[in-house]
C-alpha cells in the first residue's frame, strides 16, 4: 500500500492469542445461538437447527479464485472466494438458492476451512472472500486463526447480506479488513415478505453498515485499483422499487461518506420462488436503474460503481 506491503490486523490479534479467544466466545454462543437477528436460540452444539438448517458443523460449497467480483476485488489472482452452504436471510429470489436455501456443499472442518484460505492465497488470491459467513461466524475466526499460523496475510472479505447482529460486529473488529455488505432493503415490509419475516431488515442493516464504516473506514482503492481495506456496500436494484433503491442511496448519502464505495447492481434476475410474486417476476429496466444512478449521484455520492 502506497510501498508499503499491506499487513492484515487479524495478525495482530493471531499473535496475542486473541483471535482465537474471540473465535472461542463466539462458538459458546452456538449453544443458544443468538449469532443472526433472527436470535434461534437452538443448541447447534447439540445438532439443533434453526432457521439456517446449520448445526455446529461448518458446510462448504465451493472455494476458488473468482473473477466475477468488484473490480477492486479481483486485482491480478482473482479474489479467493469461499462460498459457505445455507444462508439466514432467506431471499424468495435467490440465485443462489442451491445453496443458500438447499445447503448444497460438503461439511469440513475448522482445520479444512484454514487449509482453504492458505491454498487460495497459495493461487495467487488478491484476498479470502467469505461468502454469507454470519452463522458461520466462529468457525471463521477458528479457520482463519489456523490459516494466519500457516502465512496468511491477505485481506479478509466479510461478504453479508448485511443483516448483522452489533455483538457478533464488535468482534470482528481487527479481524476483518474489507466489509463487502448488502443493503438489500429500507422497507420492513418489503424485508417481511421477500425475506422470509425479517422485518427488522431495515433498521439492523442501517446500524450494521454505521458500525461497519467505523471499523474499517472508507474503501479507498490503491494506485494498482486494489481495495485492501473498507467498506464496499452493494444494493441490488429490484423491479418497482421493491429494495427502496431511492430511499437507500438518499440514506447512505446523509449517514456516510460521500465517497463510500456503493455498487449499483443492474443483476437482478426472477430466480428460485420470484415467479410466485408477479411484480418481481421480471428483469429491471435501464430506464429504472438510470433513476436510480442519477439519484445517488445528485445525493453527491462519488465512488458509484455502476452498469452503463
Amino acid at each position: 500500500m502506497n510501498g508499503i506491503p499491506f499487513r492484515p490486523d487479524y495478525l495482530k490479534l493471531h499473535r496475542t492469542g486473541e483471535l482465537k479467544q474471540r473465535g472461542e466466545l463466539l462458538w459458546d454462543h452456538l449453544a443458544s445461538c443468538k449469532l443472526c437477528p433472527r436470535e434461534c436460540r437452538v443448541n447447534r452444539l447439540a445438532g439443533e437447527k434453526g432457521f439456517c438448517k446449520t448445526g455446529s458443523n461448518l458446510k462448504v460449497a465451493s472455494f476458488n479464485a473468482h473473477f466475477g467480483e468488484e473490480r477492486p476485488l479481483v486485482g491480478v489472482g482473482g479474489s479467493g472466494t469461499i462460498f459457505l452452504s445455507h444462508c439466514n436471510l432467506g431471499c424468495v429470489f435467490c440465485q443462489n438458492w442451491d445453496i443458500s436455501h438447499q445447503g448444497g456443499g460438503t461439511e469440513c472442518s475448522i482445520e479444512d476451512l484454514g487449509a482453504m484460505m492458505l491454498q487460495l492465497q497459495e493461487d495467487g488470491c488478491q484476498n479470502i472472500n467469505l461468502v454469507t459467513p454470519t452463522h458461520y461466524s466462529p468457525h471463521v475466526l477458528l479457520g482463519l486463526n489456523l490459516a494466519a499460523s500457516g502465512g496468511l496475510r491477505i485481506p479478509l472479505v466479510y461478504n453479508t447480506s448485511g443483516w448483522e447482529r452489533p455483538d457478533v460486529l464488535a468482534l470482528l473488529e481487527g479481524v476483518v479488513d474489507i466489509y463487502l455488505a448488502d443493503f438489500k432493503y429500507t422497507d420492513p415490509d418489503m424485508a417481511h415478505g421477500y425475506s422470509a419475516d425479517a422485518g427488522s431488515y431495515p433498521s439492523v442493516a442501517k446500524a450494521a453498515l454505521m458500525e461497519m464504516n467505523r471499523q474499517v473506514g472508507v474503501a479507498v482503492p490503491e494506485r494498482n485499483g486494489v481495495i485492501f481495506r473498507g467498506l464496499m456496500i452493494r444494493h441490488l436494484v429490484m423491479p418497482g422499487e421493491v429494495s427502496g433503491s431511492m430511499e437507500a442511496v438518499r440514506w447512505i448519502a446523509d449517514n456516510l461518506p460521500g465517497d463510500t464505495y456503493v455498487n449499483l447492481m443492474l443483476q437482478y434476475r426472477p430466480a428460485y420462488r420470484a415467479h410466485l410474486y408477479p411484480e418481481i417476476d421480471r428483469p429491471v429496466s435501464r430506464e429504472e436503474y438510470l433513476e436510480i444512478v442519477d439519484e445517488a449521484r445528485r445525493c453527491g455520492l462519488t465512488n458509484l460503481d455502476v452498469d452503463l
